[in-house]
């Protein structure tokens, strides 16, 4: 398996700083997603990684082998790109073998590799096809089977989903991420997706602007996020402004009164004065107060704008100030009350569920 570290990366594209001295350590065996919004800069990083853009500073390295003067061709890694590149008048075992005959494999190695492939897959039987015959995630599923049958050391992968429907995306997600597990390949993988991202990572990187602000696993970056950024890219988040009063009722908590004038208990630290940016998460709130004595409870009043039934979920948006709208998710309703627009809403939540967003002023 292949460790891969990049130091201190920089690129450039005339004036136009691509990268700004991203460094990352990717563990062997892990599958790490570069996450963010487009023109972060994750896809520049995931090319200078395959060796088709060269950096203006820094360095890559598998291993210990440093790779910046290694030709792309040259470093054994399989790369699957947003748009399939598959070869029109190839069948799909040509595809597939497309990377064996290049290396001049003898042909009855390559048509066992191409069958144990085409098998991961889940395309052992339509190895004869020609790829106008197939669907959309046949076609996906053949790209990732020709980057896999030449044993990389590495593979990459940009985007590869976003050309599918949402239902084809989970079903192809899903088999990348077992298949991944399965063959143990140090896996790369970029999205703007931040569901994608969670559903299917070890380890998550978000950039932004050619930066890198947060590196962790999916459910760290979710609960504590470095700033109001990460917490709104990687899930929803409802950020609410306010200001310090003193100490709160329990361990770790402050009384922070908000920028529209509600008092309440939150998790943080800090002095009476100062400013306070408070993350809340839609399913955190809720329409009754909890039972538990010991446990601080806060209340959101506000009017709903819209209501969105999904089921299991019911999800609304609720006008609290003139310039503050929340996100409210609530699980398993009691259908006989739901609220429609127009409906006066009280929301409530646990101070131990509130997520002070370190970095942040309270103010933009």
């Amino acid at each position: 398996m292949t460790r891969v570290r990049v130091e201190g990366i920089v690129k450039r594209f005339g004036d136009t700083l691509a990268i700004d001295g991203v460094s990352l350590d990717v563990q062997p065996g892990e599958l790490f997603t570069l996450v963010g919004p487009s023109g972060c800069g994750k896809t520049t990083l995931l090319r200078i990684m395959a060796g088709l853009l060269e950096q203006d500073t820094g360095r890559v390295l598998f291993n210990e082998d440093r790779m910046d003067d290694v030709p792309s061709y040259l470093r054994n890694i399989g790369v699957v790109f947003q748009n399939y590149a598959i070869f029109p008048h190839l069948t799909v075992g040509e595809n597939i073998a497309y990377g064996l005959k290049a290396r001049r494999l003898p042909p009855d190695r390559i048509a066992t590799k191409v069958a144990e492939a085409a098998r991961l897959v889940q395309l052992e039987r339509l190895v004869d096809r020609m790829p106008a015959q197939l669907s959309g995630g046949q076609q996906q599923r053949v790209v990732l089977a020709r980057a896999l049958v030449i044993e990389p050391r590495l593979l990459l992968m940009d985007e590869p989903l976003s050309n599918l429907d949402a239902k084809l995306r989970v079903q192809i997600r899903s088999l990348i991420r077992a298949l991944q597990r399965e063959l143990r390949i140090t896996t790369i993988y970029v999205t703007h997706d931040q569901e994608e991202a969670l559903a299917i990572s070890d380890t998550i990187a978000v950039m932004d602007r050619g930066q890198l602000l947060q590196v962790g696993k999916p459910w760290e970056l979710y609960l504590r996020p470095a700033g109001s950024f990460v917490a709104d890219f990687i899930g929803t988040m409802n950020v609410l402004r306010g200001k310090i009063e003193g100490p709160g009722r329990g361990a770790g908590e402050r009384t922070v009164v908000t920028d529209f004038g509600e008092r309440w208990q939150v998790r943080a630290t800090g002095r009476p004065g100062e400013p306070i940016t408070i993350g809340i998460r839609p399913e955190s709130l809720q329409l009754e107060a909890g039972a538990n004595a010991q446990e601080s409870w806060n209340s959101l009043k506000g009017t709903v704008t819209e209501m969105v039934y999904l089921g299991a979920v019911v999800r609304y948006q609720v006008q609290v100030a003139e310039d503050l709208l929340v996100t409210a998710e609530i699980h398993n309703p009691d259908f006989s009350a739901i609220c429609g627009a127009g409906d006066r809403l009280t929301l409530w939540f646990a101070a131990s569920r509130t997520i002070p967003l370190p970095g942040e002023t309270g103010r933009d």
